[in-house]
């Protein structure tokens, strides 16, 4: 059963066709996954991930050192594969240490990005790449550390503001399947259990035919821009080159 919940794990951040009927968040962590992947190939040399988790996409990033970085708990130590752990205020790094960093579903939790985003440009290297995604529309989540939900504007100018060069800018869950992917993400607090084994059960009976139908729907229906789950930008420190 162990293997069954480390299989369960991986379909949470990397979904395939399983994910459908275990992942609540499928249509969400599906469109992350393939955009990290879209863009990896800008994050190379020595990678720090910043607020890594179990760095789901380490296997994806074709680098020379991948380095996580996570909050300083016991909980984090326990369960996260973080290669450092500092306190939220200066990154334990000398200046210009890394070539590319990532920051996935993380600008949301910090509660001064001010702060925040001087210490990402402290440690990047000149011309250094940045990956960052953060949710637009989404529920509070890893309560009580959700501070913020940022518009394609204002993570823009927040980058700008800490002296990044945008190269892309994508909104991701930009259709009809965002709905679907809110109606999921409202039934699993209400069905949530401690019991790993219930809990995916009732992922199945529950989440399943709402993700399916959310699949469907963002094929056949339009777009809509202006209302989409998470931001996704590629920046460069400095100019554009």
């Amino acid at each position: 059963m162990n293997r069954f919940i480390a299989y369960a794990y991986k379909q949470q951040y990397k979904p395939g066709i399983i994910g459908l009927f275990i992942n609540p968040f499928y249509y969400a962590r599906t469109n992350l996954y393939h955009h990290v992947r879209k863009y990896s190939h800008y994050i190379r040399g020595r990678v720090l991930d910043v607020g890594c988790g179990n760095k789901p996409y380490e296997d994806i990033i074709d680098c020379e050192e991948y380095v996580g970085l996570e909050i300083d708990t016991e909980k984090n130590r326990m369960s996260k594969k973080a290669d450092f752990f500092y306190d939220g205020g200066a990154f334990p790094f000398k200046d210009i240490d890394f070539d590319s960093i990532m920051i996935s579903q993380v600008l949301e939790h910090i509660f001064e990005p001010e702060l925040f985003l001087s210490e990402i440009s402290r440690v990047l290297k000149p011309c250094g790449t940045l990956l960052l995604t953060v949710p637009f529309v989404w529920d509070e989540h890893d309560q009580p550390f959700d501070y913020a939900r940022y518009s394609s504007f204002g993570v823009k100018y927040l980058l700008e503001k800490h002296g990044f060069s945008i190269l892309h800018q994508d909104k991701l869950g930009d259709d009809a399947g965002m709905i679907f992917q809110l109606v999921n993400a409202y039934i699993y607090k209400l069905i949530t259990t401690k019991n790993k084994y219930i809990k995916h059960l009732l992922m199945t009976l529950f989440c399943f035919p709402v993700n399916c139908i959310g699949v469907l729907m963002s094929k056949i229906l339009p777009k809509n821009k202006d209302l989409y789950l998470d931001n996704l930008i590629i920046a460069q420190k400095g100019q554009k080159l």
